[in-house]
């Protein structure tokens, strides 16, 4: 981190840091089962589901490593995801109803903090739905987490 950077807040802070993610996926997914698109890829869900995928996202945003620490891990992430096919159509439902979410609890709507967010839905959505796919293999060795910050990751345009 350049030293100007030392007094930017992570995402997760800028969020409200872990107890406000959770409040974010437990309400969450309380909405889930009523749910048309979402409600059959989520009828088994484990009750501690809202924890862990708010743990993860912290973790992402750059909060504490619970979910590390509990024994995840970004392939423990994907293995979560294999075999599920999930849809298009599944996927963009999550991420409407998770927007819809954020506004119902309160996240911080600045433009640069929603852009982040959204910039990391899309993306892990998007990654979810390719994990999903039948012949997805599985994950090898330990691939890092993802960190995701306030500004773009780069491009196939770098060169």
């Amino acid at each position: 981190m350049a030293a100007s950077d030392a007094n930017v807040p992570t995402l997760a802070e800028w969020a409200g840091g872990p107890d406000k993610l959770k409040a974010l996926f437990e309400t969450f997914y309380a909405r889930v089962p009523n749910h048309p698109a979402l409600a059959p890829v989520f009828a088994h869900m484990d009750p501690h589901h809202a924890q862990h995928v708010a743990a993860f996202v912290g973790e992402v945003f750059g909060g504490p490593k619970a979910y590390t620490e509990a024994g995840g891990g970004h392939a423990a992430m994907i293995r979560k995801h294999m075999g599920r096919h999930l849809t298009q159509e599944q996927r963009r439902a999550w991420v409407a109803l998770m927007l819809e979410t954020a506004d119902a609890v309160g996240l911080p709507d600045d433009p640069e903090f929603r852009a982040a967010f959204v910039g990391y839905l899309e993306w892990g959505t998007r990654l979810a739905v390719i994990n999903s796919a039948e012949g997805v293999p599985e994950p090898e060795g330990d691939p890092p987490m993802p960190v995701w910050g306030w500004g773009p990751p780069g491009g196939p345009w770098l060169g």
